[in-house]
């Protein structure tokens, strides 16, 4: 039983990448077109938004959804969610409609052909390096100022430890909100790591739960906010993830 599963599961983990990648493929001109330019990014974030669902639902996953506070589409903000899998991106994309920018580790430009257009609509860092981590100040300003938003997973990547319910959160983010005064979006997922986990043999189709909390304000904070705010949204989410994970 148990190899008849994992074969099941390497089927279904090839699927995934087949997914990912056809999509980009048949949309490359478009895609090539649409990334050439800042200007382009909201037409593109429509594409990406559409490729994510192709994924998930492709992917036999199903979203169910609460979203506690309407968002202005026409407002820039900081989205932050907890990150435990690859789905957290399309998860992401799938939930909300106000163009947003990601900023991620570098090392996801290795993976083929996601990895191309991801370096190039991305806000990349390599947070060994201190040079990295300011000039994604100054990148993320520029497209703030293009009234696009942030998305940044505050954990800073994965946890190696897939039992850590959430990890400490790094101050960039909370950094970034409290400089430019733009609202801070908390969001939960709950089921992805179990749903599609780093481990190759591990995972299945299924429901894929979300939450977006209501905005925490920045008006009026400032560098001595910091942490109190970062705090705030960490308690909020690891009370979240431990009630109903």
């Amino acid at each position: 039983m148990k190899f008849l599963k994992n074969t099941a599961r390497f089927f279904w983990r090839i699927w995934f990448y087949i997914v990912m990648g056809v999509p980009i493929i048949v949309m490359f001109p478009i895609l090539l077109v649409l990334t050439s330019r800042e200007k382009f990014y909201p037409q593109f974030f429509v594409v990406a938004r559409f490729w994510a669902r192709i994924i998930i639902y492709g992917m036999g996953f199903y979203v169910v959804a609460k979203k506690l506070e309407k968002l202005d589409y026409h407002k820039s903000y900081m989205f932050i969610a907890n990150h435990t899998s690859m789905l957290d991106i399309m998860l992401m994309l799938h939930l909300v409609r106000n163009p947003f920018v990601f900023v991620g580790k570098k090392e996801l430009v290795k993976i083929p052909i996601f990895g191309f257009f991801y370096k190039r609509t991305c806000i990349l860092v390599d947070r060994s390096s201190v040079k990295s981590r300011n000039e994604v100040f100054e990148r993320a300003q520029r497209r703030l100022n293009q009234g696009v938003s942030i998305c940044i997973f505050p954990e800073g990547g994965i946890p190696e430890d897939m039992n850590l319910v959430l990890d400490q959160f790094k101050d960039g983010a909370f950094r970034l909100a409290i400089e430019h005064q733009i609202p801070v979006v908390p969001m939960v997922f709950y089921d992805n790591k179990k749903r599609f986990p780093y481990e190759f043999f591990k995972g299945n189709p299924g429901k894929m739960r979300a939450t977006i909390f209501p905005v925490k304000e920045t008006k009026n904070l400032t560098h001595n906010d910091r942490q109190s705010l970062k705090q705030a949204c960490f308690d909020l989410m690891y009370k979240e993830l431990q009630t109903k994970a």
